[in-house]
């Protein structure tokens, strides 16, 4: 009898960890993004999805900022015919936004090895606007990043 607990109780757990999986995340290396952009990939599509203040305070460069509690209702300004590499702090926020992708049928998804917090770390390329604030106030209307986000 305990035998058949124990099984049904495996097979259960079995079970709702297959449903409880995350979706198909393929982390890509830094080298292997920075490689992409130099050669000028346009088959690449970087998602930032940190807060638009985070994002204005320095971001990957050519990065888009949807900021992952946003993923749902902005799901059409993300293609699904490139490779979504999405960053951002941690990974827990590009977790949850990869997980919003995939159930809208997104498959090309990959996850930014170490997040921003690496990426800076070890000394890449980092895009900040010239007027952080006028950024931000674009961001959050829900305005394009251009031309309140550039640079210098």
């Amino acid at each position: 009898m305990k035998r058949r607990i124990m099984g049904l109780l495996l097979a259960s757990l079995v079970s709702a960890g297959a449903l409880a999986a995350e979706p198909a995340l393929v982390p890509v290396s830094q080298e292997a993004l920075l490689e992409r952009q130099q050669k000028g990939d346009e088959s690449t599509y970087v998602l930032d999805v940190r807060s638009p203040e985070e994002y204005a305070s320095g971001h990957v460069p050519g990065a888009v900022n949807i900021p992952y509690d946003q993923i749902a209702s902005r799901i059409a300004e993300v293609p699904k015919d490139k490779d979504v590499v999405l960053y951002c702090k941690s990974g827990r926020r590009a977790g949850i936004a990869a997980e919003v992708l995939a159930g809208q049928g997104y498959t090309r998804l990959q996850h930014l090895e170490g997040d921003i917090v690496a990426w800076v770390d070890k000394g890449r390329p980092v895009d900040t606007p010239t007027d952080p604030v006028a950024c931000v106030a674009a961001l959050t209307a829900g305005q394009p990043a251009e031309p309140a986000c550039s640079g210098p």
